[in-house]
């Protein structure tokens, strides 16, 4: 269990909110590290582990086009991927990851190119096309080293956002209490 795994958990548990995932490359990797800390059953919703390129488009909404046209490791389809996790699995956040671990390219990316994204609440995660939060690694090692680094990733990613929301949950909140100034 990893602290980022254990951190987003608390975090989740204590907002009263729900993750799901969605991923490529990490083959399951991030579901089995979530749910690896005790009480996750609580705010983990589910995830689906869609490595073929045909089942982004077809579980989780990924846009065909964008498949067809950029391939399945490009940081709209990771954002596009979060989203229709989230969405599909009733959470109130999505994660995903999409990437080449090796040890060959795929869809002209390079060993180590990954795409990690998170789908929140109310457009809390801003930074691409989708309304999510990705962001792009370039990460060196052998595949099980890319795969573990991506799955870090994608967590630290979350709990980033995570606590971005609830800092800004906390404000609203001393707002309200002091007549809105």
């Amino acid at each position: 269990m990893s602290p980022e795994a254990a951190d987003v958990v608390r975090l989740l548990t204590v907002n009263g909110a729900t993750v799901a995932v969605a991923e490529s490359l990490t083959g399951g990797l991030v579901a089995a590290e979530i749910t690896s800390v005790p009480g996750a059953s609580r705010v983990f919703r589910g995830s689906v582990t869609a490595y073929a390129t045909e089942l982004k488009h077809r579980l989780l909404g990924v846009d065909a086009g964008l498949l067809a046209a950029r391939g399945a490791v490009d940081p709209q389809v990771a954002a596009q991927m979060a989203t229709g996790v989230r969405k599909a699995l009733g959470a109130d956040w999505g994660v995903a990851t999409t990437g080449v671990a090796g040890p060959d390219p795929q869809d002209g990316q390079a060993v180590g190119t990954v795409f990690v994204a998170v789908d929140g609440p109310s457009g809390a995660a801003k930074g691409s096309a989708s309304g999510g939060k990705v962001e792009g690694l370039r990460l060196n090692g052998d595949r099980a080293e890319i795969r573990r680094e991506s799955v870090r990733s994608v967590l630290a990613l979350l709990l980033r956002e995570l606590v971005g929301e609830q800092t800004r949950n906390e404000r609203a909140q001393d707002t309200e209490q002091n007549g809105g100034f």
